[in-house]
């Protein structure tokens, strides 16, 4: 049996978030380490590479104030750990797991190893039930399924947070009462967005059923690491053991990945793209593959990965390996952010992979595919013609080209555009696709079943006459 006693006073480097530790034995990949400093003060750090006696450990709480001559390692023969119980739901953690809301530690059921175990692929189950976000893009055109991991690709300065806040206290699953969770996970926001956030779920009462973990922008790097895999340890617990719906939010994964590279950088790793480390990619896979169903669980993770794209590049490392391993992407526009339009969701790049398999009769409505369809096809040609107008002018297009050209501009205006309060049902956002689409003419809803045009088409046109 290893002997968690042993304190070694053998540090020779300290370098960045870095300790190096010599002369040890026993010593294991992931193992938790307790460093004592010259004043007494006792931080925590993480083993993560090894050799045949020495250890690079990296330090959760920085390594200011350490030096080689009196800092002191014990190495505690286990891996970073999560308390979890039922009482969890409500609570703000920091990065380390400890309380931010002023309210004493809970009292754990059990200890996860924050790394998590790999789902079988064998045992997963396929997602395919509809979660209401209340927002029409997403709802209508890019519908989120239970289980699904879909992100989110904003850009600076564009209100991503605020869309997060929106999505964490709306989303529901519809049909039959479950329970359902938030786990909301920000890494490295400002203090003012921690509180504009709690404050948020305070006021609105979504606090009641999420989970916080907060890493602030002076907090240390190494933890925007490690709190991701606690927020998903905390949501398997909810989702594989008390049987409940978990939405996971995290943001912003371009922090988390800028962490990963600051760490790379001071152990002197050979840099690949843009000097992100080479396996950047295996990495996130490991955050995002721990969303999805088990079979006979009657839980599910169902994951929104935010980032923001350096430039507004979508080609940038971090969105780029992203887009492989999640089912889409909803991208932000700047655009749409400068006429004032909330949420400024840019509906041509957007995707979800699943979006089949959780619409239609039975989950949302047995129109739906049709009328995204249609929809997504006139807002193109609409598009498309805006750049036209820009060569030709406006007068030399036909009386149908104008319809579409008016057609993209509502879309914008009354499908796109919502208050960060508004919560719509599924039957409002089709309600609205409909009102906008009867502005064309019949013949042009070539994607629409006849059988759907003449049960909701029809009933939106004898409205508008009366």
């Amino acid at each position: 049996m290893k002997n968690t006693d042993i304190e070694y006073t053998t540090v020779t480097e300290i370098a960045g978030p870095l300790m190096v530790v010599e002369s040890i034995t026993d010593v294991a990949y992931n193992e938790i380490v307790k460093i004592r400093t010259s004043s007494g003060e006792e931080r925590t750090g993480q083993v993560i590479e090894v050799f045949e006696n020495k250890a690079i450990v990296q330090v959760f709480e920085g390594t200011r104030g350490l030096d080689t001559k009196h800092t002191s390692a014990r190495f505690i023969g286990e891996t970073m750990k999560l308390g979890v119980s039922k009482e969890i739901i409500g609570r703000v953690f920091d990065g380390m797991g400890n309380p931010l809301d002023h309210i004493p530690s809970i009292i754990s059921e059990d200890r996860r190893d924050i790394n998590g175990k790999p789902i079988n692929p064998y045992a997963r189950e396929y997602p395919q039930e509809f979660i209401q976000t209340g927002i029409s893009t997403i709802d209508g055109l890019n519908t989120l399924v239970r289980g699904q991991k879909l992100p989110i690709f904003s850009g600076s300065g564009l209100p991503h947070n605020e869309l997060a806040a929106q999505i964490a206290r709306q989303a529901k699953v519809r049909g039959n009462e479950e329970k359902f969770a938030v786990v909301f996970c920000a890494m490295g926001i400002t203090a003012e967005e921690a509180n504009l956030f709690i404050k948020d779920f305070e006021n609105t009462g979504s606090l009641e059923r999420t989970v916080m973990f907060l890493n602030l922008a002076d907090d240390p790097t190494v933890e925007r690491i490690i709190l991701p895999r606690m927020a998903l340890t905390c949501a398997e617990y909810l989702a594989f053991d008390l049987d409940m719906h978990v939405l996971v939010i995290l943001t912003d994964m371009t922090n988390y990945a800028e962490a990963l590279r600051e760490i790379a950088a001071a152990r002197e790793e050979v840099p690949g793209r843009r000097g992100y480390p080479g396996y950047m990619y295996t990495d996130l896979s490991m955050i995002y593959e721990r969303a999805g169903r088990i079979q006979q669980k009657k839980g599910s993770i169902t994951q929104i990965p935010m980032l923001t794209m350096p430039d507004d590049d979508i080609t940038h490392p971090i969105p780029d390996l992203t887009g492989y391993i999640t089912e889409g992407q909803i991208v932000l526009d700047r655009g749409l952010h400068k006429k004032n339009i909330y949420p400024p969701i840019a509906v041509l790049p957007c995707l979800s992979r699943l979006m089949d398999r959780g619409i239609g009769k039975d989950r949302t409505r047995e129109d739906h595919a049709d009328v995204a369809n249609q929809l997504y096809a006139a807002y193109a040609e609409g598009r498309d013609l805006r750049d036209l107008v820009a060569i030709v002018g406006e007068d030399a297009l036909s009386e149908r080209d104008q319809q579409f050209l008016k057609f993209a501009d509502q879309f914008e205006q009354r499908f796109v555009a919502q208050s960060s309060h508004e919560n719509r049902s599924i039957e409002q956002t089709l309600s609205i696709a409909w009102e906008l689409l009867s502005a064309l003419p019949d013949s042009e809803l070539k994607k629409i079943d006849e059988k759907y045009i003449k049960k909701y088409h029809l009933k939106i046109k004898e409205k508008k006459t009366i």
